[in-house]
């Protein structure tokens, strides 16, 4: 019998993001063994060291690479070594914005809360997390101002945020099919009162929604309330649908909710369903080297990966619920340790995730 086989493009960047990776890779391979498929890794570089190498944050042969896969696991980019050039030459700027558009990974799928072995370290009250709590933030990726047209003069500067159809049209649906997965809901967040692009937006998600799915419960919040009620409401919410500018700074705010941006994964996809998988937190270079990176993001990158870029939805899960049992168990890396926990590496969180994968 040939197994099923899937290369991947692994681009762990600058910072915490080979160390990160190193234990995300280890489990990989763990559960490639255990549900019996093949893994082809092809590792390039990427950002502030592929600056360094080669004088740019995204070379050809990277690319190359990322063209030739299934799927590409990306670490982090970035840091102070590298502010001091031009905006459109940093790692953060020069290889992920190009990639996005390249690929035109547009969906960027952000899973959001508190796990109820993580309460004491989130921010929030113990009587707004209850249990714990779990919503997805689906942020477009590929337009608004961050893609808009950009004019600077001596006594002026704009970004152009623009919408159209097809776009938003296209993020809706992807929104309301996340919803019919999970609990059936989906809440729409824009700036309507105020901004022509926002009126527009919210215009296409409701003609979607009753052309398409009326039978997902849709309702509308405007981006200042919603940044509240995360904090006040959040198990209020299933699938938050917004764009770019919005979803950068939802997204960010409700990764730190969860008690550590360094838990929070996500998975930026096309139309082919192809996608790039990586963690929210960051290069995070004032920690790099010291092997006291937290490692679950990268790991529960892998498991989306799996998950919504190959369907080997058995070991996604299996990823998930060691990572789950592992937290239970009392392990803790320094930003999420709370007293009574056992401190641990960031090797020897790898460990424990894949012995109890084992």
């Amino acid at each position: 019998m040939i197994k099923e086989a899937y290369k991947i493009a692994i681009l762990a960047g600058d910072g915490i993001g080979p160390e990160v990776m190193v234990e995300a890779l280890r489990v990989l391979d763990t559960v490639a063994a255990k549900f019996d498929f093949v893994i082809e890794k092809t590792e390039k570089l990427v950002g502030g060291a592929a600056i360094d190498a080669v004088g740019e944050a995204l070379p050809a042969d990277t690319l190359a690479a990322c063209e030739d896969s299934d799927a590409i696991l990306f670490g982090s980019v970035g840091g102070e070594k590298w502010n001091s050039l031009p905006p459109e030459k940093r790692p953060e700027v020069g290889a992920l914005l190009p990639l996005r558009k390249h690929f035109d990974l547009f969906a960027n799928i952000r899973p959001a809360g508190v796990l109820p072995a993580l309460k004491n370290s989130s921010p929030l009250k113990p009587e707004i997390i209850g249990e714990g709590f779990g919503f997805t933030i689906l942020r477009e990726l590929t337009g608004d101002v961050y893609f808009g047209e950009k004019n600077r003069g001596e006594d002026f500067a704009s970004d152009l945020m623009i919408y159209r159809q097809a776009e938003v049209e296209r993020i809706a649906r992807i929104a309301f099919q996340l919803a019919k997965k999970s609990r059936n809901k989906v809440t729409n967040v824009d700036k309507a009162n105020v901004l022509a692009t926002s009126q527009f937006w919210r215009k296409i998600v409701e003609e979607i929604h009753a052309k398409e799915f009326p039978e997902v419960e849709l309702n509308h919040l405007y981006i200042d309330n919603a940044t509240m009620r995360v904090l006040t409401h959040p198990h209020d919410f299933d699938v938050i649908l917004t764009g770019n500018l919005f979803g950068d700074i939802l997204s960010d705010e409700c990764a730190q909710i969860s008690g550590s941006i360094g838990m929070q994964a996500s998975a930026s996809i096309n139309s082919e369903n192809f996608g790039l998988y990586e963690p929210m937190g960051g290069s995070a270079p004032d920690i790099a080297g010291k092997g006291i990176a937290n490692p679950i993001a990268q790991i529960l990158s892998v498991a989306m990966m799996l998950d919504i870029g190959f369907g080997e939805l058995a070991a996604a899960k299996a990823i998930k619920l060691a990572i789950l049992k592992t937290l239970e168990d009392g392990f803790r890396t320094g930003d999420i340790f709370t007293e009574g926990c056992k401190k641990v590496s960031t090797s020897e969180m790898g460990d424990a995730i894949i012995s109890r994968i084992k």
